[in-house]
């Protein structure tokens, strides 16, 4: 029989084991612990490898007392099955990793203030040292105040909150779209646009039009979807059966997808007959049976300003708030091509 006292007796690891192992003293791995900028670098990856050896992990709570932080970020979003909303978080993650952070995800359904509100308030419990809100979409109230002390950054949200935030420059990717297809002579382009309640929707379908008015084209009447590749499709069949609609820049690759397959089912060949144009660059655009050009946009550099913002406002919560956007860039292929003329 094992007696309990026995199966208890296994402990783990100490700064002291650490400290043997790597040659080092205990306040040295304390320091390496709370990450204090005043150790030598080859000590730091010994001290480093010590604990890796071991197993050891630091003491949160007694990190927190000598550092003031927990190591841990919170993330506030919507839908995570939203592709956007899941690469953002992705790439937050990974940022959050580099930095040195763990991340405690807090999902909301309801698209109000008093909702981020309640998720910010629990993650507040929770020892996080700051929050990203991934906001992604249009609240019900143009105002957004967070009841909690902490740090928040806000990702594809509203400006006029008066959080840092970090974008794509979605303006810019929509006019890079647009221009291509009319400098490839299409007399106006269509536009397959996302939720009438999304940021990014609003941001790319107002830029879509504004260049097509800069342009001197007409504006066609956009046709909504909601990301997905089925709204794609059964909006793209309406666009489908139209003679007249020979480009069209759907707001993201997904519903691109849907509208490429009802071209396809319609037989309007692309780009042949149709010209189409996504946004996002997801990885199976390059690899589908008409290659997709589309507007590419670096997620892995969201989540990085997403995290470099939080740590400089843990740093000096009074400072100003800072904005950043990530460029876009057009890739080209086979999905866009010269017009047809009419008749042949």
């Amino acid at each position: 029989m094992v007696r309990r006292d026995r199966v208890n007796s296994v402990r783990r690891p100490s700064q002291g084991d650490v400290a043997r192992l790597a040659g080092v003293s205990a306040q040295t791995v304390s320091r390496v612990a709370n990450e204090h900028p005043n150790v030598d670098p080859a000590t730091r990856e010994r001290v480093r490898a010590a604990m890796a050896q071991l197993g050891y992990r630091p003491n949160t709570a007694a990190r927190a007392l000598v550092t003031g932080r927990f190591g841990m970020i919170g993330v506030v979003s919507f839908d995570i099955g939203d592709l956007g909303n899941a690469r953002t978080f992705g790439a937050i993650t990974a940022a959050a990793g580099e930095a040195g952070f763990s991340v405690n995800f807090m999902g909301v359904r309801a698209r109000t203030e008093q909702a981020i509100a309640e998720a910010v308030d629990r993650l507040a419990v929770q020892s996080v040292d700051g929050i990203v809100l991934i906001e992604s979409r249009i609240l019900d109230t143009p105002a957004l105040s967070l009841p909690s002390a902490l740090p928040v950054v806000v990702a594809d949200g509203d400006r006029a909150h008066g959080y840092p935030g970090v974008d794509i420059d979605q303006a810019d990717g929509a006019r890079q779209a647009v221009n291509h297809l009319l400098a490839l002579g299409h007399d106006t382009v269509w536009h397959l646009s996302g939720p009438c309640d999304s940021h990014a929707a609003h941001r790319r379908e107002a830029a879509w039009r504004d260049t097509l008015r800069a342009a001197g084209a007409p504006v066609p009447e956009p046709v909504r979807g909601d990301w997905s590749p089925a709204s794609g499709y059964e909006r793209g069949k309406e666009l489908a059966a139209d003679p007249e609609v020979r480009a069209v820049f759907a707001a993201n690759d997904q519903m691109a997808l849907g509208l490429l397959r009802a071209l396809h089912e319609a037989g309007r060949p692309v780009p042949e007959e149709v010209s189409v144009v996504g946004f996002d660059d997801i990885p199976e655009a390059a690899y589908l049976p008409v290659p997709l050009t589309t507007v590419r946009q670096d997620f892995a550099e969201i989540g990085q300003h997403c995290v470099e913002l939080l740590v400089e406002r843990m740093a000096n919560p009074g400072g100003p708030a800072r904005h950043l956007e990530v460029s876009t860039e057009l890739v080209t292929r086979s999905s866009t091509g010269r017009p047809a003329v009419k008749g042949h």
